[in-house]
């Protein structure tokens, strides 16, 4: 049987991930009956935790894709392309 790699970067940038990590965290301090501040305090933490992750995860990509000299952007569109301001 071979075995996989885990893609730790990936599962660390996933928001799913997160929420997952947050109900589980969430089902077990609502089963062993912890005080209702102490379960919010605990989920908020996650989640906070979470967003700076994928946040910096996907700002090193973007590092990561200007380094490489890719013409495009994140969303596909050129760089130089006009923008639309409101």
């Amino acid at each position: 049987m071979k075995t996989e790699k885990i893609d730790w970067k990936g599962k660390l940038s996933s928001r799913k991930f997160w929420m997952c990590l947050a109900g589980l965290v969430l089902s077990m301090l609502v089963t062993f009956d912890v005080g209702s501040v102490l379960a919010e305090r605990v989920v908020g933490m996650i989640t906070a935790f979470g967003a700076v992750a994928v946040y910096i995860l996907a700002e090193a990509s973007v590092d990561r894709a200007h380094e490489e000299g890719h013409d495009e952007d994140i969303d596909g569109s050129a760089p130089d392309a006009e923008v639309d301001e409101w």
